[in-house]
Parts: C-alpha cells; sequence; structure tokens
C-alpha cells in the first residue's frame, strides 16, 4: 500500500530589518528560486505594512506589527518576525526557517540581548545547543566547503577560556548529525581546525591540542564520529576544498570566516544545526547603506532558501520513506 502524495509543506521567509537589503534581496531570492524550484513554497512572515511585492503564487503571507520607521521598531518586528516563524516551525506548519539580516543594535534597543539570530533561535525553540555551521555548495574553487565555527561571536582574548573539550565534542556531535540527517551524507567525514598555529608544534605554541583536541577526539571516536585532527588551519581549508573532508570545525570566528568568505563570497549559507526545524540565512548583513539602490545582490539569500528547500526534503525523506504518508 503506498501513501498519499503529500504537499511540501512550506518554509517560513523573514525579510530582516526593513530598514536593511533583506526585504529587496529576499524577494529577488523567490524570484530566482521559483524558476530554479518551482515546487518549492514559500511562507512570508511580514510587517502589516509591507509595502514590497512579493512573489506569488505559493507565497502566503503572515503579519507581525506595523514598523513606524524607528531603530526600536525594527529591531521588534524582527523579533516578532523571528518568533512568529519559530512558532509555525514547531507546530509543523512550515518545514524550514529563512531568515533575513537583522541589526543587532536594533535587536537590543528593542528589548532583546542575544548576540544575534542564532542565539534567539536556540532560546525560541528550547533547543539544548546549536552551532554556526557556514555552507557554500559550490565555491570559486567549485568544490563545496563547510565550516561550524565552535565559538561564535566572541572577543579573540575570550576565545581560549570558552575551548573546551565538551564544547568541541557537543559541537562536532551536531555537525554530524547535521550532514548525516541533513545533507544525506551517510559516514561525514569531519576535520578539526587546530587552536594554535602549526597545532602548536609539540607545545611550542600553546597547549590546546592536547589539552583540549586530544580528549575531545578519544572520545568522538568512541561515539563513531571519525573526526581527524588537529590539522592547521593554513591546510585543513584547502584539504576540504580538495575533497578530503565534507565539514570543518573552526575553533573562533575568524579563522574559519576568513577561509569561508574568501572562496564563497556570495554563495555562503548560515545553517543553524542543532535546531528540530531546519534554519538558514544569507551569509551577509542589513548593508544599510546601500538599501533601496537597486544594487543588493540576492545571490547569498538566493542560496540560503534553496538550501533550505534542499536539507527540508532530504529531512522529510528520512522520516517519511516511500510510500509512507506525511504532512
Amino acid at each position: 500500500m503506498t501513501g498519499r502524495q503529500a504537499t511540501p509543506r512550506p518554509i517560513a521567509v523573514t525579510v530582516g530589518d526593513p530598514r536593511g537589503i533583506g526585504p529587496e534581496v529576499a524577494r529577488g531570492a523567490a524570484e530566482s528560486l521559483r524558476q530554479a524550484d518551482p515546487t518549492a513554497r514559500l511562507l512570508w512572515v511580514v510587517p502589516e505594512n509591507f509595502k514590497h511585492d512579493l512573489p506569488r503564487p505559493g507565497g502566503e503571507i503572515r503579519t507581525v506589527s506595523a514598523w513606524d520607521g524607528t531603530e526600536v521598531s525594527a529591531g521588534r518586528v524582527s523579533i516578532e518576525a523571528l518568533r512568529v516563524s519559530v512558532e509555525l516551525a514547531m507546530d509543523g506548519t512550515v518545514s524550514g526557517v529563512v531568515t533575513a539580516p537583522v541589526s543587532k543594535p536594533a535587536l537590543h534597543a528593542a528589548g532583546w540581548e542575544a548576540p544575534g539570530q542564532t542565539e534567539m533561535l536556540r532560546e525560541l525553540s528550547g533547543a539544548p545547543e546549536v552551532g554556526m555551521l557556514m555552507a557554500a555548495e559550490t565555491t570559486r574553487l567549485s568544490a563545496p566547503l563547510r565550516v561550524l565555527l565552535a565559538t561564535t561571536h566572541l572577543a579573540l582574548r575570550d576565545v581560549a577560556g570558552r575551548m573546551t573539550e565538551a564544547l568541541l565534542v557537543r559541537q562536532t556531535t551536531l555537525l554530524f548529525r547535521a550532514l548525516r540527517d541533513d545533507w544525506g551524507i551517510a559516514v561525514p567525514r569531519i576535520a578539526l581546525c587546530a587552536f594554535n598555529p602549526h597545532a602548536s608544534d609539540d607545545g611550542l605554541f600553546g597547549d590546546e591540542e592536547v589539552r583540549v583536541y586530544e580528549p575531545a577526539l578519544a572520545r568522538l571516536r568512541a561515539d563513531g564520529i571519525g573526526a581527524a585532527g588537529p590539522i592547521p588551519a593554513d591546510t585543513v581549508f584547502s584539504r576540504a576544498l580538495a575533497g578530503e573532508f565534507d565539514a570543518v570545525v573552526a575553533p573562533y570566528h575568524d579563522v574559519g570566516m576568513a577561509a569561508f568568505k574568501t572562496v564563497s563570497f556570495g554563495t555562503g549559507v548560515n545553517v543553524t544545526v542543532g535546531l528540530p526545524f531546519i534554519r538558514t540565512s544569507p551569509d551577509h548583513g542589513t548593508a544599510f547603506d546601500i538599501a533601496g539602490q537597486g544594487v543588493a545582490d540576492p545571490s547569498s539569500m538566493f542560496q540560503a532558501l534553496r538550501l533550505a528547500a534542499r536539507l527540508t526534503r532530504t529531512r522529510a525523506a528520512k522520516a517519511y520513506p516511500a510510500g509512507v504518508a506525511h504532512p
């Protein structure tokens, strides 16, 4: 007996800070998605006085409160849109969430102290831990590059105190599960980027590789996660781009982002792993200086929509095999 043919659930899309380029790149990206993936459906979450024409059919609308032109209001509607999107994902109305860029000062002005949307999503969804994975399925060197940031928005002086064996194990495990369940990679190959230059050269330049990485790697391997490392930063990313690894765990923000954006600017996608639903976003900010000028590039937002559609299908196929009906 075969199951009924299910209509794919839509993906919730926020337009971010209304003062930035989010609204225009979301619109342009959705137009491109309609041609590249005609079966993908979107559910827009926008301020009630939103004026941009959004691509439809297939694009439903949910509204939050109106934006009054101020920074506080921009932060408030950004927060409300994210909250509504999470509620829709948690109750199964949508299969995933794609978020356009927001302004952290606006979020703070509106009363939310989280560093950014990743941390907000963790809190709103109740996920015990999340990870920030930067994914480019196509780069300037053609090969994909996926980089998980073990620590994210921290001053560099604070990173060493946060890098622990437990953190590396938890973050690498989140990455492994995402690659297996959402990318459909049966046996993910993960590399751990070293913390110190030359992986410390046997302790000449620090002890994190021995004190933190070695026990973390032993625990991961005991759990069936075959991570390699620690591999120096000056070689690990080129080895990933050569196809040796499916993803790299970077110890801190800039060592990962410098390599990632060098080869993927415009095609990179921010994926939050560890959530009970798929979430992606473009790899750029609000770009207030060019908003409304018609020059903003929607490429990264398009890749965020396209990857979200792909990952939600992979996750749904895993949860509901062929012939099994699903909502």
